[in-house]
């Protein structure tokens, strides 16, 4: 199924993202060449929640905004997650977003 493909291309990313940083859906989406397809990655990271090795919750919307915050079990785990990794989080919202944030390679 061409989803499961796009899927895991999205884990694939999503698995460099280095400890202390954040990307966003759509910088994903551009680097897999499919630039309009943030929605769909945002899919991908929420069918992801039991895979322990795809660090979701260093994927954010384009303005820092933890807006799949409400996917992640317990009321404030995705900010704990990010804040245990020295970023911090005010109002649902990354705290200097882009000196954390991270662009994935785009291919050609």
């Amino acid at each position: 199924m061409a989803e499961e493909n796009f899927f895991e291309r999205v884990y694939v990313i999503a698995r460099q993202i280095p400890f202390g940083k954040v990307t966003s859906y759509g910088a994903i989406a551009k680097a897999l060449g499919t630039a309009r397809s943030a929605r769909m990655v945002g899919w991908a990271m929420n069918a992801c929640h039991n895979m322990d090795d795809v660090p979701a919750h260093r994927v954010v919307n384009q303005k820092g905004l933890l807006t799949g915050k409400h996917h992640f079990d317990g009321t404030n785990l995705m900010q704990q997650l990010l804040e245990n990794e020295g970023i911090k989080v005010v109002n649902n919202q990354i705290v200097d977003f882009e000196k954390h944030f991270w662009k994935p390679e785009v291919e050609i």
